[in-house]
Parts: structure tokens; sequence; C-alpha cells
């Protein structure tokens, strides 16, 4: 276990520990690096897998999977949806990329190395955040709800809540799976809550305002949206529609 990997484990278990099953731990981040990105890119998607930069960006007429070599994040795929698609929520899963779509309420599926359409498939209720476990597809709507499919199946086989302090939580958007947690970015807001894919109790929140600084904002600025973690070596890595870069951030405990 990677010292980023022992680090997530210990504050999550120690929050549980210290203050009972169901309080969340503030955490804190310091950034350690930063990549550029296309500012074009109204982030929706995010996955790192095998030294590749998966995306999906979103908006009618503009939707794209795109796949860039993480190390140079030079475009080396770019597939263009079709215009009355809203490209949301993407993650990689044997050999395939399954990408989310807005209102059409489509999971669309491509190859991996070559990003050609293969198939799609129709999914409950609008598509948000997408990620998986190794095993299941997990995806969010927009409402409090984690919904876990089958990938062969193509059902859901349990639907999750998700609260904080007891309340639900809401707009969850952009998932990423790490260290046997769901990360979610909360739409419209700076900030990440880590919950628990069996209770569905936030069990940490990291709050990410002010990370991309002023002087880096335009006009078509947009939020927070995007979590990806490199399996390679434990790093997590943030941005937000049309952001400049990339941030690599390290996970702290709060005061």
């Amino acid at each position: 276990m990677s010292v980023l990997r022992m680090t997530l484990a210990v504050l999550l278990a120690s929050a549980s520990l210290s203050t009972g099953a169901h309080a969340v731990e503030t955490l804190e981040y310091r950034v350690t690096g930063k990549k550029p990105q296309e500012r074009r890119n109204f982030i929706q998607g995010l996955e790192i897998l095998d030294g590749k930069l998966y995306v999906s960006s979103g908006n009618y007429g503009q939707s794209r999977l795109m796949r860039y070599s993480f190390n140079d994040m030079t475009l080396e795929v770019s597939k263009q949806l079709h215009h009355r698609l809203f490209a949301e929520g993407l993650t990689v899963l044997n050999e395939r990329v399954y990408q989310l779509t807005w209102r059409a309420r489509m999971m669309l599926v491509f190859d991996q190395q070559s990003l050609d359409a293969l198939e799609w498939f129709p999914i409950s209720g609008q598509g948000w955040g997408l990620t998986n476990d190794g095993k299941q597809l997990i995806y969010s709507d927009g409402s409090d709800r984690l919904h876990f499919m089958s990938p062969t199946e193509r059902t859901i086989s349990r639907s999750l809540s998700v609260t904080e302090d007891g309340k639900p939580v809401y707009k969850l958007n952009e998932l990423e799976w790490i260290e046997g947690r769901v990360w979610a970015n909360i739409w419209q807001s700076d900030r990440i809550v880590i919950i628990n894919p069996d209770s569905g109790d936030v069990e940490a929140s990291l709050d990410l305002q002010g990370l991309l600084p002023t002087s880096d904002r335009r006009a078509d600025t947009n939020v927070l949206n995007g979590i990806a973690r490199d399996p390679a070596d434990g790093s997590i890595w943030v941005t937000g529609k049309r952001w400049p870069w990339l941030y690599h951030i390290e996970i702290q405990p709060g005061e």
C-alpha cells in the first residue's frame, strides 16, 4: 500500500473510531502539482487508467469522448456525440468505456482502445456522475441516490440514499471510486464528499474553495467538476468545467 493510500485509509478509519461511525471528518488539501488541459472541455467525467486520461465533455452540440496521454496531455482520440446528446459521467470497466447522457437517459458503450461506439442501453432517471467498483457501475441522477448496476445484466441491483448527519445529500455529480469509497462532487459547490458505499453515510468532506485562482477564471469558467485517481501511484487529480488546469492534490487531516 502506497503512502497516499495508507494516509487516506488512516484518515477515514480515524474519523470513524474517534468520533463515531456517522461523524463527518473535515479534510484539507494542498496542491502538489498541476497539468494544463484544454479550456474548451466542459468536464463531466474524468478517469485515469494505464497512463491514459479519459474525458467526457458536455453541452448539446459539443459533447465529446476523448482520450489523452496523461504524461504530456497529448490528445490521442476524440469522438463527437450526436448533437441531441448531453454527455455526463464516464468510467472504464472491462475494456469498455461507459458514458452517461443527461436527459436522454442513455448509457453509451465504447471500445476502450479505439473509442468506437459499440452500443447503448437505457437507464432509469437522468445521468449525472459515473464510476465503478471493479465489478459494478455506480451512477448518480442528481438526487440523493447512488445506483449500482451490473454491466452485463444492465439492471440496478440496489440504490443507496446518501446522507450527511442524517440528512439527504442532493446533486451528487461527478463520481470516483477511491480506496473503497465513492467520492462525489456536489454540483454548484466547491465541495467533495466521501461516501461509504455500504451505508450511504458521508464519512468525510473536502472543501476546494479557492483551488482555481481568480486570475485563471474567465467569463465561461464553470464549476468544480472532475475527480480522478491514478491507479499507478494513488495520486488524486481534480478539475472543473472549462478550467485550464488539472490539479494534483494531497489530502490532509483538518484542524
